[in-house]
C-alpha cells in the first residue's frame, strides 16, 4: 500500500513531532503568567492543531507581546524533542527500501536543530523551511519545487501530514496525500490512518 511510493514528503509539526502537547502547556504558561488567565488544556490543544495564530486570536488577542512570549517558552521545550510512536521505525524502514524522504515545514531554519536533536536529521534528502520564501501550505508551491528539483514522479510521492492545509498542498500539486490524526478522518485526503507504521503495511 504506502509502501508502493517512492517519495514521502512530510510535515514535522504534529506528523513526525509530537510538538501539539508541550506546546499547549508553553502557551497555557504564558497566559498565566501574563494575564493570570486560564484556559482549559485541551481547548488549548485543539486551537494550536488549527495554526498558533487561531489560537492567539481566540485566547490572547488582547495579551500586548504574547506571541513572542509563547515562542520564547515554546522553544525552550522544542530544545528536548519528542517524536510520535513509530517515527524512527518508519523513516528507517522507508529509507532502507531505498525510498526518499524530504520535509516541508513553516517554521524556520531551527527545524534543522530539532531533527538534529530528535536524531532524524540523516534521513531526509531536504527540509524546505520558511527561510526559503514559499507561501505558506495550502500553497503547493513547495511541493512543486521538491518535485522539480529532484524530477519527482508526483505519482509516486506522497505528501503526510496532521492538518488539512497539509492536504489540500498536496492535492494542489498532483500528488497522493495521506491524512495523520488519531481521532479523526480527513474526507480529501487520499488515505488516513491513526498510526504512523501503517505507512509500512
Amino acid at each position: 500500500m504506502s509502501m508502493d511510493y517512492e517519495n514521502y514528503i512530510w510535515d514535522l509539526g504534529g506528523t513526525l513531532l509530537d510538538n501539539y502537547e508541550s506546546s499547549s502547556h508553553a502557551f497555557a504558561a504564558a497566559l498565566w503568567g501574563m494575564a493570570a488567565r486560564v484556559v482549559l488544556h485541551d481547548e488549548i490543544y485543539a486551537a494550536l492543531k488549527v495554526s498558533t495564530a487561531f489560537a492567539v486570536d481566540k485566547f490572547a488577542s488582547d495579551i500586548p507581546n504574547f506571541l513572542a512570549k509563547y515562542k520564547s517558552l515554546e522553544a525552550v521545550t522544542l530544545q528536548k524533542p519528542i517524536l510520535f510512536d513509530g517515527a524512527v521505525e518508519v523513516l528507517t524502514s522507508l529509507s532502507r527500501a531505498g525510498k526518499r524522504n524530504f520535509m516541508i515545514s513553516h517554521r524556520d531554519k531551527q527545524v534543522l536543530t530539532i531533527l538534529s536533536d530528535a536524531k532524524i536529521a540523516s534521513f531526509f534528502t531536504e527540509v524546505v523551511t520558511s527561510d526559503n520564501g514559499f507561501p505558506r501550505k495550502p500553497s503547493p508551491d513547495s511541493i512543486l519545487y521538491l518535485l522539480e528539483k529532484y524530477a519527482l514522479d508526483a505519482k509516486k510521492t506522497v505528501m503526510i501530514g496532521d492538518r488539512a492545509i497539509d492536504i489540500q498542498a498536496g492535492n494542489a500539486a498532483g500528488v497522493t496525500s495521506i491524512f495523520f490524526d488519531s481521532q479523526k478522518t480527513l474526507s480529501e485526503a487520499t488515505q488516513n490512518i491513526r498510526y504512523l507504521q501503517e505507512l509500512l503495511g
